[in-house]
C-alpha cells in the first residue's frame, strides 16, 4: 500500500530521473574541487539565482549558518524574524558557532516590514551590539510569500545602512512560483541566500548557499571548519542538478493541490481553513472534533501519514502526492467524522 505523508515536503524522495544521474554521475573529490558534477551544480544554481558563485552544503540549516559566521564576527547582532527557521529551529547554532546574537522581531503575519527592521538597527552607541546582518525568509514557515515590492525596501533600506541582507530560502522557489517571478528577482533583493534541494524539489539530502565570489570562497573554508568537506559529492549532486532544472518548474502544481486540499477541508463539518491563504504548498487547518487526538494514528492504519495530535494541523503537498492522494485523503477524514 503507498503511504501518503503530508507531514512535509522534506519526505518527498528522488525521482527515478535522480536515481538514474546518481548511479552514472562523475566524480572527484570535492575538496580539492574535482569533482565535475559538484562543479556543475554550483555553476547552475549561482547562474539561476544571478550570484556570482555557489556552494553546495549538507542542509540548509548548514548553509544558513555558515551565511552567518561569514557575514559577521564575534559579538555580532542580526535581526531575524522571531519565527524565523534560524532563530527557532536551528538549535541555538548562532551563538555556539558564531557567537553571534539575534534580535527577534515580531511582524503581522510574519511578512517583513522595512520600517520595523530599521527602527530596530542599533546606532552604533558602545553599549550596544553591531547590528551587522539581516536576515530574512522567503517563502515562510507560516506558507505566506512576502512580496517582492517589501523586499526590495528591505534592501534599499540595509544598504542605506551598510547591513548585508540574507536570505534562507529554504522554499525560494516556491516563492518564486508563488509570486510568478524568475528567482532571480528574489536573490536580487540579498547578499547572499540559502535554498534547499531536499524539499519540495526532491533530491535526497543538500542545499545550496549563493553569493559573490568572495563571500563563497571564505563560506567555503567556514564549512570545512565545520565537517563540510564531504569528498565525492557529485552522487548527490547529481540529483540536485535534477532538483534545479527540472522539478523547480513544476511546483505550481504542488501548490494547485494544496488549494485543492484546502478548499475540500472546508467543506467538512467542525474544520477551520482560509483557502485564500495558500500561497504555496502549505495547508493550516484546525480540526474541532472530539476524537482529533486518535486521527494520527487512526489514519496511519490506513496509510495516510500527517503530524501532530490536533487540534490545529499543518498538510504539506509534494511531489509525491496526487489530486487522487488528496481525495483519499479526504474520503478517510469523512469516515472519522463519521465512525
Amino acid at each position: 500500500m503507498k503511504m501518503i505523508d503530508f507531514r512535509s515536503d522534506t519526505v518527498s524522495h528522488p525521482t527515478p530521473a535522480m536515481r538514474e544521474a546518481m548511479y552514472k554521475a562523475d566524480v572527484g573529490d570535492d575538496v580539492y574541487r574535482d569533482d565535475p558534477t559538484t562543479n556543475r551544480l554550483e555553476a547552475l544554481a549561482a547562474e539561476m539565482t544571478g550570484k556570482e558563485a555557489a556552494l553546495f552544503v549538507p542542509s540548509g540549516t548548514m548553509g544558513n549558518q555558515l551565511a552567518l559566521m561569514t557575514h559577521t564576527r564575534r559579538g555580532d547582532e542580526a535581526i531575524v524574524s522571531i519565527h524565523s527557521h534560524i532563530f527557532e529551529h536551528e538549535v541555538g547554532a548562532a551563538a555556539v558557532l558564531s557567537a553571534l546574537n539575534l534580535r527577534p522581531l515580531s511582524f503581522e503575519n510574519d511578512v517583513y516590514d522595512a520600517d520595523l527592521i530599521e527602527a530596530n538597527i542599533w546606532s552604533g552607541d558602545i553599549h550596544e551590539p553591531p547590528t551587522a546582518l539581516i536576515c530574512l525568509e522567503n517563502a515562510l514557515a507560516n506558507g505566506r510569500v512576502v512580496p517582492l515590492e517589501e523586499m526590495k525596501k528591505i534592501y534599499a533600506m540595509a544598504k542605506k545602512h551598510g547591513i548585508p541582507v540574507h536570505l534562507d530560502g529554504a522554499r525560494v522557489f516556491n516563492a518564486a512560483a508563488s509570486l510568478g517571478v524568475d528567482v532571480k528577482e528574489i536573490a536580487a533583493c540579498v547578499d547572499s541566500l540559502s535554498c534547499c534541494l531536499s524539499k519540495g524539489l526532491c533530491a535526497p539530502i543538500g542545499a545550496m548557499l549563493c553569493g559573490t565570489k568572495e563571500f563563497i570562497e571564505r563560506a567555503r573554508k567556514n564549512r570545512k571548519m565545520l565537517g563540510g568537506g564531504m569528498r565525492q559529492t557529485g552522487i548527490l549532486a547529481a540529483a540536485g542538478i535534477i532538483a534545479l532544472t527540472d522539478m523547480s518548474k513544476r511546483l505550481g502544481e504542488d501548490h494547485e493541490n494544496a488549494r485543492y486540499l484546502a478548499g475540500q477541508l472546508a467543506k467538512l463539518p467542525g474544520v477551520t481553513v482560509d483557502p485564500e491563504s495558500v500561497e504555496i504548498n502549505m495547508v493550516f487547518a484546525k480540526l474541532d472534533w472530539e476524537k482529533v487526538s486518535e486521527l494520527s494514528p487512526w489514519l496511519e492504519e490506513r496509510g495516510v501519514i500527517i503530524r501532530g495530535s490536533g487540534p490545529s494541523f499543518r498538510f504539506v503537498t509534494h511531489y509525491w502526492i496526487t489530486r487522487d492522494d488528496i481525495d483519499r485523503f479526504i474520503a478517510l477524514l469523512k469516515e472519522f467524522i463519521a465512525a
